[in-house]
């Protein structure tokens, strides 16, 4: 998880305090702005490297154009590495369910159309006029 500051790490700690458990193929790196872009390359490189087995990595990123999805892209390489912007505590967790399930590309597929349902406006919801489709 390539993230701004803090929040791939906060994530994955959230991730593992609901699901009581630890997740030895996640990693986060941290992006500071201000650091040397051929560093952060090499943290996101090492990182990669950590979580590597069987069916890919995807690396998620928390929104797309920003800097940790720019420098993400230069990691992406058909079905062995892809990058999914957006990243959220809903997709994390399916993401582990789902993971060793099914090829690099379709689990990518089946999180974005995950991420676009785990959206919710809770009045809507709470109105009857919103079906949550999770």
């Amino acid at each position: 998880m390539i993230t701004h500051a803090q929040l791939g790490q906060s994530l994955i700690d959230t991730l593992e305090f609901i699901m009581d458990m630890k997740y030895e193929n996640l990693a986060a790196v941290s992006i500071d702005i201000k650091e040397n872009p051929d560093t952060l390359l090499k943290k996101i490189k090492n990182a990669i490297k950590k979580v590597r087995h069987g069916q890919g990595v995807i690396i998620f990123t928390d929104m797309f154009g920003g800097t940790p999805s720019n420098l993400s892209y230069s990691f992406l390489e058909e079905d062995k590495v892809e990058v999914m912007s957006g990243v959220n505590l809903p997709i994390l967790m399916k993401a582990m369910e789902i993971r060793e399930k099914a090829p690099l590309k379709e689990t990518v597929q089946n999180l974005v159309e995950y991420g676009k349902r785990s959206i919710s406006q809770a009045s809507a919801i709470l109105k009857g006029e919103e079906n949550r489709q999770q």
